[in-house]
């Protein structure tokens, strides 16, 4: 077989265009994810009972659900349960951060209950607040220690960006099917599709893994 890279090479302005969305997507999921999963956790650990039960049944039900059938449901069974209509961009960040959210949010928590409690222990009774004693001493421990994890996250997300095809959002894995189907040529154009996620996610895993290594005993006590 002889591979003709040309239409792929013709196409790498579309396909950069493709490649950005991804990269914006995958930041903003990641961002989202991080912010309302620490919420999660820690009103899953200290909060109420009322608020502590929907929240495990969030977290077990996220992660008992694959991310296509998330996807799926909010853009095409959300507006008419409620009326509201997101365009795929949209419905797509909302998908992927409301599924990573539980995962996050599970890591935090592990992060957070692998500090000794004596080390809150003894905050408290320097006299700082519970708020203080999280802020100060076990989040910037439990942070690092949940570094490898996240880092994991992180790639799983952009892998995941790439099932937004499914709903036409025009990321690198829809354009690359784009130009697969108008040139005919679909072994050398996900070829190159998977090229590019390799050049991306591997330089950021072992970039994770290094920063890691450097303060990793920060995070020990």
């Amino acid at each position: 077989m002889d591979f003709d890279f040309s239409a792929v090479v013709d196409s790498w302005q579309y396909l950069a265009g493709g490649l950005g969305l991804t990269i914006l997507l995958s930041v903003l999921t990641v961002a989202l994810s991080l912010i309302f999963g620490i919420a999660v956790a820690l009103g899953r650990m200290y909060g109420p009972r009322w608020v502590s039960i929907p929240l495990v049944f969030y977290i077990d039900s996220m992660r008992a659900v694959p991310v296509l059938v998330v996807l799926i449901w909010i853009y095409f069974a959300l507006p008419i349960v409620t009326g509201v209509n997101l365009p795929p961009f949209w419905a797509a960040l909302v998908a992927l951060t409301f599924h990573i959210c539980a995962y996050v949010a599970e890591i935090v928590r592990a992060g957070i209950t692998s500090v000794r409690a004596g080390q809150t222990q003894a905050g408290l009774v320097l006299g700082m607040s519970e708020a203080q004693v999280m802020r100060k001493i076990v989040l910037p421990q439990a942070l690092i220690r949940m570094l490898p994890s996240l880092g994991s996250i992180v790639s799983i997300t952009i892998k995941d960006t790439a099932i937004a095809a499914v709903i036409a959002v025009p990321e690198l894995m829809k354009r690359t099917e784009t130009v697969s189907g108008q040139s005919f040529r679909p072994m050398e154009a996900f070829t190159v599709a998977m090229v590019v996620y390799f050049v991306i996610l591997f330089p950021t895993t072992r970039a994770i893994d290094l920063i890691y290594k450097n303060i990793a005993y920060r995070g020990r006590s």
